[in-house]
């Protein structure tokens, strides 16, 4: 006990000392200590927990990360679960050695949710450049593994890296973290601190102080090679990042061109969110209703939680369910006796309508025809009308809707109805670069 207590104020005593050198110098020291194996122990993979044992296991993970650092209080089900763990827009990554998890983190891409540090950080910054933002959240570490120079930690943030910038369509990473844990990722991945960012308390992390912190993914890539380029391999974190390939690293099969991965089946959201902890009881009416208005799916409703009658008429669902995918298309269109030729980049889809993103102002209320490659092998032709620009608020965003959907359409929108896994869409396909 006398060596922990005293081990605890050395390394007290040390901070302190440290944080009074000057700003350059912490960040050099941080710098320092990375330590990226390019080839790491083959017994390590990086996966998305998709497995009711790989989800389990993580949840504990975090939950005995969390209690140990007063970020929460001791759960009776042993595992923290929060609600945006149950969205389709959610990622669990995990780490695995040896088959056991080791550590894992999550990302939450913006859904009707929010963010959970949204609520406290002003994310309008962010927002003004374009392109989708995801919270990185949950990261935990085990224990045995947190003294061996990241073996896991930096394999798990390239995972994250090569998963955001690949399969997740994400430009912008947020986080909000312990002050006393900011700067390591300002010194190593280059965030920057959210305007009025530091908060004195973070309800999200049982009270404990927090600072927000976002980092642009299109501009990464140069600020690594600036700091980083001319180091050597291991301490490469441009090479690391931008140009290795681990062979640990298990990327999602997909058929299509879509941007999630949910794995929460029906049964996994009844035994994570209603039989292991009140999740879902817990809910305000609004958020039952917009978790309704996300799984409106007959396969789902008998475990979602109940809205009560009088409360059905006040939160509306979604007629058409919307995707959110990166499918390359070509519009003909006819205007002024001129045939002319756009390209998209469609972002979200449903059954009768799409937006997509255009270089050039496309011709409003005039119907043509979209080539749309829905995936490696599939694409769809399809009568279309662009019906409004600026669609959610964006220069270059528009609104089309379909006069009919085709065969391929209508298969590829049952097929992101009906799964749940994305092992359901298999066969490996990548995204096309512009």
């Amino acid at each position: 006990m006398k060596n922990s207590e005293a081990r605890k104020a050395l390394h007290q005593g040390l901070r302190k000392v440290f944080s009074f050198l000057p700003r350059a110098a912490r960040f050099a020291i941080y710098r320092s200590f990375v330590d990226c194996d390019p080839n790491p122990d083959p017994r390590l993979v990086l996966k998305i927990a998709e497995t009711r044992e790989e989800l389990e296991a993580c949840f504990k993970l975090l939950h005995d990360a969390y209690v140990s650092s007063g970020f929460m209080q001791p759960d009776p089900s042993g595992m923290r679960v929060t609600i945006y763990h149950a969205l389709p827009t959610t990622t669990t990554l995990c780490a695995k050695f040896d088959g056991e998890v080791v550590g894992t983190m999550s990302l939450i891409r913006e859904s009707v949710f929010g963010f959970p540090l949204q609520a406290i950080f002003d994310l309008n910054q962010v927002r003004s450049h374009r392109g989708n933002i995801a919270e990185v959240s949950a990261l935990a570490v085990h224990p045995k593994f947190r003294k061996t120079g990241g073996a896991i930690l930096f394999p798990l943030m390239k995972f994250m890296y090569d998963y955001c910038t690949t399969f997740f369509d994400t430009r912008h990473l947020v986080i909000a973290v312990n002050p006393n844990r900011i700067e390591m990722y300002e010194s190593l991945l280059f965030f920057e601190r959210l305007t009025e960012s530091s908060v004195a308390n973070y309800d999200f992390a049982n009270g404990a102080p927090a600072v927000g912190a976002s980092l642009d993914l299109y501009r990464a890539p140069d600020i690594f090679e600036q700091v980083y380029g001319g180091k050597k391999l291991r301490r490469n974190l441009h090479n690391y990042f931008i140009k290795t390939v681990l062979p640990n690293i298990v990327l999602p099969n997909r058929r299509y061109y879509t941007t999630n991965d949910p794995v929460m089946t029906a049964d996994l959201l009844d035994y994570f969110f209603n039989q292991r902890t009140q999740v879902f009881a817990k809910l305000d009416t609004r958020k039952k209703s917009l978790l309704q208005s996300i799984y409106n799916l007959a396969a789902y409703r008998s475990v979602l939680p109940t809205i009560p009658a009088e409360s059905v008429s006040q939160h509306p669902l979604r007629k058409h369910q919307r995707y959110s995918v990166k499918c390359p298309g070509i519009l003909h269109v006819d205007v002024a006796g001129k045939h002319e030729i756009y390209k998209l980049k469609i972002v979200e889809l449903s059954e009768y309508g799409f937006q997509a993103l255009s270089r050039v102002a496309l011709p409003l209320h005039t119907w043509g025809e979209a080539s749309i490659q829905l995936g490696k092998t599939e694409r769809s032709t399809v009568k279309v009308m662009v019906v409004r620009n600026k669609a959610n608020g964006f220069q270059g965003s528009f609104g089309f809707k379909l006069a009919e959907p085709d065969l391929s359409w209508t298969k590829f929108v049952n097929a992101l109805q009906s799964g749940t896994t994305h092992d359901d869409l298999e066969y490996a396909t990548r995204f096309l670069t512009e």
